[in-house]
């Protein structure tokens, strides 16, 4: 026997009340790769318990790092790792799961590991890790779906990405940590991420200035020894929480959050007729029965992040007037559209452009997450839709999301995790 959880979502109940963000699954994942780095122990705290950062702590602790984990306070003692091959199941079952090549390859000069995992919303490819790499004196090898890249010591380069890659920028930021010279990396992503990976690799003893522009530099150390940070709150858990306020004309106070990170989510809730209120460190959404379209382009941060296309697309297809949104990041990101249609949604395809033509309301059906942000749109959609959703494979929204059927469920959404069993 086995089963599998789905989410079954009763519509029409507006939210209200406070929640508060857990930390960022964006930030943590890498700060977790770095700690591979660190011959001490590292403190970090605002862990979200999220499907990735377990992967994640598994790829540690079979690379020989010492891992305890309590309550949202994460130690590890990476000490005693060693270079050993990553599984392929492993890296598999996560994308972030790359980012332990940089910091492996710089403490150990070695590593053979797979290609990564992850949600099917289009390429990702590791030429841009590999290229900065191979520029810090790097060689590597691609066979049989492996990995195998060695160096001796890393030498500072100069890098020039082709595009601003957070996942490229990260990877080079900490493999730069411990090589021989300066490293400066032109053209790297923005991301509040950045900076909270910056902030904890400086806890180690690195020496890192230049997070959150166009330019990074870091000048190698010797070694990196422990540390004590916080993880930044989650910007995409605070946005989605913005529009099921929005979508639902409820009012909810949303706590624990940089309102600075969320700007451009708030700014276009503006434009759509939602009001928003700023805090020192949270913000306050109440929606109204008057939304209007707007267009909306994905961009590198700081424009509007793609991980927020498919929640505002889910808020713009009801109501009035009509709204364009092109996303420019991932050429596969639109696989919630045909959800929303079930559900009544008036959406047309143009390569990767949506247009979205609001309608009166959703109708309750059943669908299908297909991918982590996508899940969460179909939630949405189903906090305000008439009669009952369930959205089905929901492992993908639970490796983002800490307790978001719970939270939304102190909101007043009326929400409940199910399990079905069947037979083999």
């Amino acid at each position: 026997m086995s089963g599998e959880r789905r989410i079954c979502i009763e519509g029409g109940h507006p939210l209200a009340g406070t929640v508060r963000i857990s930390g960022a699954k964006n930030a943590v994942l890498p700060i977790l790769a770095a700690s591979l780095m660190a011959k001490g122990s590292c403190r970090i705290t605002d862990v979200p318990n999220l499907t990735d950062v377990r992967v994640m702590l598994e790829v540690l602790s079979n690379l020989g790092a010492q891992v305890h984990w309590d309550e949202g306070t994460l130690v590890i003692d990476a000490t005693e790792a060693r270079t050993d091959e990553i599984s392929a199941d492993l890296m598999r079952r996560m994308r972030a799961s790359n980012l332990v090549l940089g910091p492996l390859l710089s403490r150990f000069r070695r590593v053979k590991l797979s290609h990564p995992g992850g949600c099917s919303i289009g390429s990702r490819p590791m030429d841009l890790h590999l290229k900065g790499l191979q520029n810090m004196g790097a060689r590597f090898e691609e066979r049989f779906g492996y990995f195998e890249v060695e160096a001796e010591r890393l030498q500072g380069a100069d890098i020039h990405l082709d595009f601003p890659s957070v996942g490229a920028t990260e990877n080079l930021m900490m493999a730069a940590c411990l090589a021989k010279g300066t490293t400066v990396i032109r053209n790297a992503a923005k991301e509040p991420e950045i900076i909270d990976l910056q902030n904890f690799l400086n806890a180690l003893g690195a020496r890192v200035r230049g997070a959150g522009l166009d330019v990074i530099r870091i000048d190698g150390v010797s070694e990196l020894g422990g540390g004590k940070h916080q993880v930044i709150p989650d910007r995409i858990e605070a946005g989605t929480f913005m529009v099921a306020a929005a979508i639902t004309e409820g009012d909810v106070r949303i706590t624990n959050v940089i309102p600075e990170h969320v700007e451009p989510v708030t700014a276009k809730l503006r434009e759509a007729g939602v009001i928003v209120q700023e805090e020192n460190d949270a913000i306050r959404v109440i929606g109204t029965k008057e939304r209007q379209g707007i267009d909306l382009k994905t961009m590198p941060y700081p424009g509007f992040p793609t991980d927020m296309q498919a929640q505002m697309m889910a808020f713009l297809s009801i109501g009035q007037g009509t709204s364009v949104i092109s996303e420019t990041i991932f050429e596969n990101r639109f696989k919630h559209v045909d959800e929303l249609r079930r559900m009544g949604a008036n959406i047309r395809l143009e390569g990767r452009v949506a247009i979205v033509k609001g309608v009166p309301s959703l109708s309750g059906a059943v669908v299908e997450a297909t991918d982590l942000r996508a899940g969460s749109a179909l939630i949405l959609a189903g906090l305000c839709a008439e009669n009952g959703t369930t959205v089905e494979r929901i492992h993908h929204i639970e490796r983002g999301y800490e307790r978001l059927v719970d939270k939304l469920s102190i909101l007043g959404a009326q929400i409940r995790l199910e399990e079905t069993i069947f037979s083999q």
